[in-house]
Formats: structure tokens, C-alpha cells, sequence
């Protein structure tokens, strides 16, 4: 199954390629959180509704849920998919960027493993993945002094 997921993703990602823009747009915003080269390896697509995989098999261990939840973002590698109505959103777009630092360090099949194992442990909101993300996005949004989030990242996985 993960395999499969991995293939709908990257079939994913190539289907919006032409549509992405670069991260680096945010360069300014996020200076010193994250490197110019990691936004400029980064990317995102404004799209009604961010893709999801309703596979069969994901429903029967637990996460239709998830798969059936309205979200603002999802991300997939290096490319995060946001809703119009979120496009202005800063700390979204950082929240985003977190899980792509996440997928980065853990590779694709680690992630989606460890993603989906915590999803139904924990659930989305609590799953740590998710609350790495939400405690980073919180403290940028609130003007926390720059802290380098893949090291961030890196050092609690």
C-alpha cells in the first residue's frame, strides 16, 4: 500500500507540475527559518481541492476520516497544495513547509508509513508529525525569533 501511495503522489505532482510556483517567493518572510535553497527546492500548487488518496485500503485501516476532512493544505514531497481561499496565508504556507522538511528527512515511504501509523494512534490533530508542525507554525505567527527548522525538524524525528 505504501508503494501505492508513493506512485499516486508522484503521478500527483507531475499531473500540477506545470501549475507549481517556487517557495523562494516567500524568501523575505521566512529568512532565517528556512534556507534560501530549501524554498527555492520547494514548491506549491493553488488548487479548489488539494488531492487526496481515497484508496480502499487507507478507509479500511481507519483513515477515512482523514481522507474525508476539508483541509486549507496538503503536501506531498516538495510540493504542498493550498485552497485559493489560503493562498495569502503565511503561516499555512510555513505549516506546509514544515511537513516538507519532514519529507525530505524521512524520505517518501518512511514518511507516509509514520504518517498513517500516527494518524491512527493519534489521530490528525495530535499525531506529532502534524503537532511538530502546528507548534513551528504557531511560534512563527506569533514573531518568534528565526529558528532553522529542518535542523529543528532533524533533531526530533
Amino acid at each position: 500500500m505504501i508503494k501505492r501511495i508513493e506512485t499516486w503522489i508522484d503521478s500527483i505532482n507531475a499531473k500540477y507540475q506545470p501549475q507549481r510556483k517556487p517557495c523562494s517567493i516567500f524568501a523575505d518572510e521566512f529568512s532565517g527559518f528556512y534556507s534560501e535553497q530549501f524554498l527555492e527546492d520547494s514548491y506549491f500548487v493553488v488548487i479548489e481541492e488539494p488531492p487526496k488518496p481515497n484508496f480502499p485500503e487507507l478507509r479500511s485501516v481507519g483513515l477515512g476520516d482523514f481522507i474525508d476532512m476539508e483541509v486549507n493544505g496538503i503536501t506531498y514531497k516538495n510540493t504542498y497544495y493550498v485552497h485559493p481561499r489560503c493562498t495569502g496565508e503565511l503561516r499555512l504556507h510555513f505549516h506546509e513547509l514544515v511537513h516538507v522538511a519532514q519529507w525530505k528527512l524521512l524520505g517518501a515511504q518512511h514518511f507516509i508509513t509514520r504518517y498513517i501509523s500516527e494518524m491512527q494512534n493519534y489521530g490528525y490533530r495530535d499525531a506529532p508529525l502534524e503537532q511538530m508542525a502546528y507548534t513551528l507554525d504557531g511560534y512563527y505567527s506569533q514573531g518568534g525569533a528565526p529558528v532553522d527548522v529542518a535542523n529543528y525538524v532533524q533533531s526530533r524525528l
